[in-house]
């Protein structure tokens, strides 16, 4: 079997892979604004806590690649740290949140230009669609013809659309005068539950934060791994974290944080449903064109990464049996998994279409596919943390370190259990946690659907082929 290059790349390709990964003006425009229709003018307070919990995720990869550089990632350590079927069930949700990443973004593709073609040429609304298919194609072609972002492309359009918003927000604080406040990190400002309302916006700003962990693949390729990949893990999401911290206080302290939250005339709902191209056309005038480039941008370059994960996904799948084994063939010229690229690039663009349609709008079938994707993310990022505590107790005692091996994992987790309480509707210590409203809250049922079904998966290849269990998973990861 071939090896991956050694020594290939180093801190800045490996740092925007994770950069780019997180799609930060895609998730500044859409992941995030999901949470203030719960935390409201609280949703800078909802950021740091997600840069919180997710830096502790991001501290306890860094302790666990000093032993680990492996292109395996979080299954490597789940696996190694907990238990294998541990592992096994990471790579497991990790199968149905990547094939949720592309169509996403289509969603987001679609919606940001019709919204945008509606405000200022009045086309109708639904040509959100005929957009989100035009993208899933562009990337269904890509894909197939195994043409990807080179890495010297990634850091200029992650730069590009990074700058743009920076650009914005100062703006928006600046426009914003004498109502810049320190309320915007007060739990109880422009939301009905406090803390309870701040925890349920979480889902939506830990959305933002995925993608952070991308460089971990890149491990067995990396200049110095062991040093390389927890530095640009955990400063990805430091400087992503304060970027969404920025844009975010600009644009309550702007719009009003009073008032965010408001159910008809609020953030998410102004200028029909992208705000953040309603206020760049407030303040920047003709020149909010560059945020609807910065979107689309964003969208279109991390839908193809996320399809072709997706469909390396299919690929590893059908290798080792599990799906039709037509999955694994391999195109002569381009070399790349082509029926598993058909199969997935036809079902993306389904999914988002069909969802769309079906719930009554691109944001609300975003709405649904980000908070499943959320769930299950959260879910392997708490196992993460407990790895980081289990791994170095168990094997590694003599380093343990009570700050980065015990407290640090420990807090991460106590972060994230209200944020799963919040998505099942579950109030915890009497701080009036607000369920999360339709169509979000069928996405717990969907992931434990998920689980059981990879529980009978384990079961039957535990009983039938054990090997298959350790190899489903590590080449899923590896892709």
């Amino acid at each position: 079997m071939g090896r991956l290059q050694r020594d290939a790349i180093g801190l800045a390709p490996v740092l925007f892979q994770s950069i780019t990964h997180m799609a930060p003006a895609a998730a500044v425009a859409f992941s995030i604004i999901f949470a203030v229709t719960y935390a409201g003018g609280a949703t800078p307070l909802a950021v740091i806590l997600a840069l919180i919990a997710c830096l502790t995720v991001a501290i306890s990869i860094s302790q666990l690649a000093r032993h680990l550089p492996s292109a395996g990632g979080l299954y490597t350590y789940a696996a190694r740290g907990l238990h294998p079927a541990v592992g096994f069930f990471v790579a497991w949700g990790f199968m149905l949140a990547e094939p949720l990443v592309a169509p996403l973004l289509y969603l987001i593709f679609g919606n940001v230009i019709a919204v945008f073609l509606t405000n200022h040429f009045g086309t109708p609304p639904w040509l959100w669609a005929p957009f989100a298919a035009a993208a899933g194609i562009g990337v269904w072609f890509l894909v197939y013809r195994g043409v990807r972002i080179s890495t010297e492309a990634g850091v200029i359009l992650g730069a590009f659309e990074i700058v743009v918003f920076l650009a914005l927000a100062i703006t928006l604080i600046v426009s914003a005068g004498s109502n810049n406040t320190l309320s915007v990190f007060s739990p109880t400002t422009g939301n009905a539950n406090g803390w309870g309302s701040v925890f349920a916006g979480m889902v939506y700003t830990v959305l933002a934060f995925i993608g952070f962990e991308a460089a971990l693949p890149l491990a067995e390729e990396t200049k110095d791994p062991r040093r390389t990949i927890p530095r640009a893990v955990i400063l990805s999401c430091v400087l992503i974290g304060i970027f969404y911290l920025i844009c975010y206080y600009g644009a309550m302290v702007y719009f009003g944080p009073n008032v965010a939250a408001d159910a008809k005339n609020g953030f998410f709902t102004f200028n029909g449903g992208d705000p953040w191209d309603g206020l760049a056309d407030k303040v920047w005038g003709p020149f909010s064109i560059l945020v609807l480039l910065a979107i689309v941008n964003s969208a279109f370059a991390n839908s193809n990464a996320g399809a072709n994960a997706a469909s390396r996904v299919g690929f590893a799948l059908g290798r080792v049996g599990i799906l039709p084994r037509a999955l694994a063939q391999v195109h002569p010229r381009f070399k790349t998994p082509y029926v598993a690229v058909h199969v997935q690039g036809a079902l993306g663009i389904a999914l988002a279409i069909v969802l769309g349609f079906a719930l009554g709008g691109p944001l609300l079938a975003f709405f649904l596919l980000g908070t499943i994707a959320t769930l299950i993310i959260v879910l392997i990022y708490i196992l993460t943390n407990l790895s980081n505590l289990v791994f170095f107790v168990r094997e590694h005692r003599d380093e343990l370190n009570p700050i980065w091996n015990v407290a640090v994992p420990i807090l991460g987790t106590l972060i994230f259990i209200p944020v799963l309480l919040a998505a099942f509707g579950i109030d915890f210590a009497g701080l009036g946690i607000v369920p999360l409203g339709p169509p979000a809250n069928a996405a717990p049922w969907v992931v434990l659907a998920w689980l059981l079904v990879g529980a009978g998966v384990f079961a039957y290849l535990s009983a039938r082929a054990p090997g298959r269990i350790q190899e489903t998973a590590k080449t899923f990861i590896e892709g």
